[in-house]
């Protein structure tokens, strides 16, 4: 394939070919050791070939995991797409903080003194803290999973619209090897997404807004270091509760070759969801909506925490995980890769 077949990120296509000749280089060799076995009369009974002892094969194998893993995640984390993507998510935090200064400049509560709002937005000019709460809240419905979508819906069908899916799976790697690499990015940038978020409400709560002890929504009070413990608790709850948009996305990257396709129908999968959950009339389905429980990290600032959504949201997320999984894993094994 010459460079101008590719339409898009050649040096992750010329990346991919140098991975790629480097274990078919390797495979050609075990593949010469497993012919001469078969052509050898009682080849089981004698003397094995150099190389072909299990540390030769088995050693290249976890090497190139973990190559193959560590070029998804700078190649995920180096794009401007995904820059973009955390910058947004980074400013969310600061126009709710500077929104909230200027509305209680004049002494007035939060959100208009009638509970509108975010969760736990009239807690913040009490506590900075709160701000990290009222950020994840507000970006949970739609930013943080808009930006999972991109990612997940881009992983397969992008690699197939820049050509560089064929190099990919050229070398040994294995297409259920390369599938849990992409899940396996997808739910990095998930983490990271999420504590972005955090971090970035934390600072503009401690400018803003005083620190120190805080209400839980029980009334008690927790001290400013167990508050930081909740809010990363929280954080990784947040984050867990992503890992069924990933999966569905990634499904549905396995089926197209354009990016752009897998990207929008897993936004528009997700709006619509998010609309479902919201009619009354379906009230019987909303439990199994992956968005259901998402707002159920709240519990974790009670005292004692609840801890009976919080467990069913992740058991739903981990069956969304595994639905969907193993609908791209069938459907990526069986797919004819023709970029």
């Amino acid at each position: 394939m010459s460079r101008a077949d590719v339409p898009a990120e050649p040096s992750r296509a010329r990346a991919a070919q140098n991975r790629a000749s480097a274990e078919g280089n390797k495979a050609s060799g075990r593949s010469g050791v497993s012919a001469a076995r078969n052509r050898t009369p009682g080849a089981q009974g004698g003397a094995r070939a150099p190389g072909s002892g299990p540390p030769a094969v088995r050693t290249p194998r976890a090497l190139w995991t973990f190559g193959l893993l560590r070029s998804e995640l700078v190649t995920t984390f180096r794009r401007w797409r995904t820059i973009a993507l955390l910058g947004v998510l980074a400013a969310v935090p600061v126009l709710i903080g500077v929104a909230i200064r200027i509305e209680t400049r004049d002494g007035s509560s939060a959100g208009g003194g009638d509970g509108g709002g975010p969760a736990f937005i009239a807690q913040v000019t009490n506590n900075g803290l709160f701000l990290v709460f009222t950020a994840l809240a507000a970006t949970l419905p739609f930013f943080l999973p808009m930006a999972i979508g991109v990612i997940a819906g881009d992983a397969i069908a992008g690699e197939a619209n820049a050509g560089t899916l064929r190099y990919l799976l050229v070398a040994p790697a294995g297409r259920t090897r390369l599938l849990l690499t992409k899940y396996a990015t997808t739910m990095a940038f998930c983490l990271v997404a999420t504590v972005v978020v955090a971090v970035s409400a934390l600072a503009v709560g401690a400018l803003l807004f005083p620190l120190g002890e805080l209400t839980t929504i029980s009334g008690t009070r927790i001290s400013l270091a167990e508050g930081l413990g909740r809010a990363f608790l929280i954080a990784l709850v947040v984050a867990a509760s992503l890992i069924g948009v990933a999966a569905l996305g990634l499904f549905v990257s396995t089926l197209t070759n354009s990016g752009i396709a897998a990207m929008a129908t897993t936004v528009g999968l997700l709006i619509t969801v998010q609309i479902l959950d919201q009619i009354p009339q379906l009230h019987a389905l909303q439990p199994y909506f992956f968005s259901h429980y998402w707002l159920s990290f709240a519990d974790l600032m009670r005292d004692p925490v609840y801890w009976d959504d919080l467990v069913r949201n992740l058991g739903l997320q981990g069956l969304y995980a595994v639905v969907f999984g193993s609908a791209a894993w069938a459907r990526f094994m069986a797919k004819d890769i023709t970029a």
